[in-house]
């Protein structure tokens, strides 16, 4: 597969930075497919479907390494500055966060495949939303980078509270049923692990959209900063 790390240097950065781009896209891709095939293995109780999620996560590693390789070398080669480093560095922190995207869906999967051999029924119905709501963000993250559109990682931010919300509510359902049938209490802690991994799978979608927003006007927003 090509990749910006093997081009040569007498490409310009412009034409480095998409071949960038579009390395961050395809794991991107990877992420939403993973995240799409373990919530789809949990609701239809697919074992399968969950044990491919662990085949994709493959390719988002192997997609971390090259595109961590592809920043390096063009710190290295090409000396970038101003905007340009700052969308460096910036694709450097989003590639961690698609990674540990991955292992949350991982996580999920092992979470699913637990979930069934208890052979429990169980609601899935406010997972189904935070899982709705999770994607959204993951989608809405990668697209604006592709845009380039600080307004709609804005968005995207307000987007978490939601997914908090609702990962709250899991939360208080599940106590609720496990005080009045403690015979669901594993399953029921396996719901709150599974909206604890889509809460982080938020939290990282934010991350990218803050990182957006930092690349492409300078404005550093983590922790509430101004």
């Amino acid at each position: 597969m090509f990749s910006v790390y093997d081009l040569p240097m007498e490409r310009n950065i412009d034409n480095q930075l998409e071949e960038l781009k579009k390395l961050m896209l395809e794991m991107g891709g990877y992420v939403e497919k993973s995240l799409a095939t373990a919530m789809e293995g949990i609701f239809k109780q697919d074992l399968n479907l969950l044990s491919s999620v662990h085949e994709i996560e493959k390719n988002v590693n192997e997609m971390q390494i090259k595109i961590d390789n592809a920043c390096l070398n063009i710190l290295a080669k090409q000396g970038p500055v101003a905007k340009d480093l700052r969308l460096i560095l910036s694709m450097i922190k989003m590639n961690t966060d698609l990674e540990r995207m991955g292992d949350q869906c991982v996580n999920m999967a092992y979470i699913g495949k637990d979930l069934i051999k208890r052979g429990q029924s169980v609601s899935f119905a406010d997972i189904e939303k935070m899982s709705i709501s999770a994607r959204s963000m993951v989608k809405g993250s990668l697209d604006c980078f592709v845009r380039l559109d600080s307004v709609a990682a804005e968005k995207i931010l307000k987007m978490d509270d939601d997914v908090d919300d609702l990962k709250n509510k899991v939360v208080k359902n599940c106590i609720e049923i496990i005080k009045q049938n403690p015979i669901f209490t594993e399953s029921c802690l396996d719901l709150i692990l599974i909206a604890r991994n889509l809460e982080r799978l938020g939290d990282h979608a934010t991350n990218i959209a803050e990182d957006v927003i930092f690349a492409f006007t300078g404005k550093d927003i983590r922790h509430g900063a101004t």
